[in-house]
């Protein structure tokens, strides 16, 4: 047959080439197997039925494509021999290049010489001769194998390279096994093994040892930390960790297992260190979630430790507040319900956990309505709240009952209705509701067992937004806000447990009551009074500032100072946002009094482009023997990373207290990542110092060597051949 030129003659050379494939294939072998296309520039068929194609050769198996510079088909023997440069790939993931082959006739078995195996796009490896075996197994001698670029016109070794005698793919158990494997780091070697297996780069999950790293302590000395991933089934897996040091013997683990509706973690550690050498010290967290029946969600967070200062000492989570929650939930579109149980322990030196409230018990529903005779909306809303104490009602040296024991129970009822009025610009809508509750106290002789309460609201809010048109499609919003409110019902005796710190911003300026729960209410006339402007630009910057006050008949008694809240006139709120095109977004609040004394500020900046991404915050609030907290807070945090180039990465972050005058927590990184390889090293200093924790240093080393783990679809740059290569 000769020279194949047009379309239509290479398809109909094609046809007959299969045909006769087909019919060589079925002499060959008892079963029947897919048949094998064939498609190149020239092909031949010699007297004794052997078949030639040369130039542009394409043959196909299945998924199995195959391409080569030359093609020799032998019916006989059912063999394929090949010239090179040749390429095969199965279509899922695996691909081979070589020089020279001799296959089967369905690409199955057969050898290959001066051989190449890449796996799934990572992985690398260099063979002088390769076998494949029954389409599963490819064995190759003499082996190099790395995940890194390998340049024809760079002598340097890669980065880091395996040698083996021989290494043996098990493609359906996507598995690598080394004979007399030796690691090499720029073509010196690290560590010698005998045998080795690894996972390959298209195993999800496989059994068997990740990465270790290193990790210097100022307290628990010089250690490192070896996982191993233990693969139970597809839906659960379990991984330990040892991490041996001078100073502490830990095994740490994670256990995780996923089910139909839902999923599972557990994780923690056992310790036996030097810092308390007759206690076995550890923790437990274990957390899931499971969507039940009837749009009902169950989630579940159970936190413990052994003593107060293991997850510090251990740099674990950084914790000072333990809360473990039980919790059935259902969303819909027009209710809500939600039953939960909280369990509180705190890791703090001056917190008593027997006169905290350690156990809460919260249920909650709410559902609206949209009654078509009178328009607007209808909210009702019901919730139950209980705490209980450890400790009892107790006497002092005077007869005098003492209040640690404190326990509250309480039941609240509100039923809102809702309706808005479009009136030309002028927007309106009215707000009027009764909310009704009842409480119970006990271990308090400071005040009543039971109290109630009935408050009926009104509230009516104006609003009036302006809007003008820029330049582009630049847009200015400027929208007065007015709201005037009234709460009916007198004030109620009983103690503040649950509202003990407030916050006023613009997310509850138009709140009938801003405190953060229902034991407290505001009560009287009050107006809230403010303006929000915005510059809205789609291709610029962007700006919003809202500014505000409340005014009120009668100053509420359960506003502290720093709440900006006391007094019959609140402190002037000012809140803004911008953005602007480069990447940087800043946003803050203010609170400022008469004399405009700054009484509580927050800052928050983020900065981000290829190269930088910058974010810090500042927050300072001033004292208030009210609520105990005897000096101001202030705190600038800062956190920030640099790309150095296309490979490294710097960071850095801190954490500042003003008032004591020293940073809290400082720490800095180094990263080098290409495609073969990720490198951090990172160093972390603790000046926390109290009874329970106190300063501590860490470093730690991190080595983790691409190729080996799948692909998580993640940026990854990879260096190219050039000049400019590295």
């Amino acid at each position: 047959m000769g020279s194949v030129h047009s379309p239509l003659q290479r398809g109909l050379c094609l046809l007959v080439l299969a045909l006769a494939l087909c019919c060589g294939l079925a002499q060959a072998q008892e079963a029947p197997v897919a048949p094998a296309v064939l498609v190149a520039d020239d092909i031949q068929i010699t007297t004794d039925r052997r078949l030639i194609a040369t130039g542009n050769v394409e043959a196909f198996q299945g998924q199995t494509r195959l391409t080569a510079g030359s093609i020799t088909y032998d019916p006989d023997t059912g063999t394929l021999t090949l010239t090179g440069p040749i390429t095969i790939d199965d279509g899922a993931g695996l691909r081979i290049l070589a020089d020279q082959a001799e296959l089967s006739s369905d690409m199955q078995n057969g050898l290959l010489l001066g051989a190449r195996l890449v796996l799934n796009e990572q992985l690398q490896l260099a063979a002088l001769q390769m076998n494949r075996v029954n389409g599963r197994y490819t064995q190759l001698y003499k082996t190099v194998v790395t995940s890194c670029v390998i340049c024809a016109d760079d002598p340097r070794p890669p980065l880091w390279q395996i040698r083996a005698k021989r290494v043996i793919h098990d493609q359906e158990a996507q598995q690598l096994y080394f004979d007399e494997a030796q690691l090499r780091v720029r073509n010196v070697p690290i560590f010698y093994l005998p045998r080795l297996r690894l996972p390959d780069p298209t195993q999800e999950r496989a059994t068997g040892f990740l990465f270790p790293e290193v990790r210097s302590d100022s307290r628990l000395g010089t250690g490192i930390k070896v996982p191993y991933f233990i693969r139970l089934s597809d839906h659960r897996d379990l991984t330990l960790t040892p991490y041996l040091s001078n100073n502490t013997r830990t095994l740490e683990f994670r256990y995780r297992q996923a089910f139909a509706r839902g999923r599972i973690q557990i994780e923690g550690a056992v310790s036996d260190d030097d810092l308390q050498p007759d206690d076995s010290r550890g923790f437990v967290f274990a957390g899931g979630r499971f969507d039940l029946n009837n749009d009902f969600r169950l989630q579940f967070d159970i936190e413990t430790v052994s003593d107060d200062s293991y997850l510090s000492d251990y740099d674990t989570f950084g914790r000072d507040r333990l809360d473990s929650q039980i919790e059935i939930s259902r969303t819909r579109r027009d209710d809500f319900l939600r039953l939960s149980y909280i369990n509180f322990k705190s890791l703090r030196d001056d917190e008593d956990d027997d006169v905290l409230p350690s156990d809460v018990i919260e249920a909650l529903y709410e559902r609206r309505f949209f009654p078509r005779g009178i328009g607007g909306e209808i909210r009702l809303a019901t919730e139950a709240h209980g705490h209980q104490r450890k400790s009892t009602l107790d006497f002092d040296a005077n007869g005098d009952g003492v209040v640690d024991g404190r326990d509250v129970l309480r039941f609240n009822v509100e039923a809102e209705w809702l309706r808005t009025f479009q009136m030309g610009g002028l927007q309106a809508q009215t707000w009027l509701g009764l909310a009704g509750g009842v409480y119970q106290i006990t271990d308090d002789v400071t005040n009543p067992d039971n109290e109630s309460e009935l408050a009926p609201t009104a509230a009516l809010v104006l609003r009036y937004p302006l809007v003008r048109r820029g330049a582009g499609r630049v847009r200015h919003v400027l929208e007065p806000i007015v709201q005037l409110a009234w709460i009916g019902g007198d004030g109620l005796n009983v103690p503040n447990e649950e509202s003990t710190r407030v916050e006023f911003d613009e997310g509850n300026l138009l709140s009938l009551s801003r405190f953060p729960a229902l034991d407290r209410r505001e009560r009287g006339w009050s107006a809230a009074i403010g303006a929000t402007w915005s510059r809205i630009d789609p291709d610029g910057w962007s700006l919003s500032i809202t500014g505000a006050q409340i005014v009120r008949q009668d100053a509420q008694p359960d506003f502290s100072p720093s709440t900006g809240l006391s007094g019959t006139d609140s402190d002037f709120l000012l809140a803004g946002q911008m953005r602007l095109s480069g990447g940087l977004a800043l946003s803050g609040r203010t609170l400022f009094d008469e004399h405009f004394d700054v009484t509580r500020a927050e800052l928050r900046g983020d900065w981000s482009n290829r190269r930088v991404d910058v974010g810090g915050s500042f927050i300072w609030i001033d004292e208030d023997p009210a609520i105990e907290q005897l000096a101001p807070i202030g705190e600038i945090t800062f956190d920030g990373a640099y790309r150095i180039d296309r490979f490294w990465t710097a960071s850095v972050d801190m954490r500042y207290d003003i008032e004591e005058g020293r940073a809290a927590t400082a720490g800095a990184g180094l990263t080098y990542e290409n495609e073969c390889v990720r490198v951090g090293v990172s160093v972390n200093r603790s000046f926390a110092d109290s009874t329970t924790i106190e300063p501590s240093t860490s470093l730690g080393l991190t080595v983790s060597l691409r190729g080996f783990s799948a692909n998580t679809g993640e940026r990854i740059e990879v260096r190219s051949c050039g000049k400019q290569a590295k």
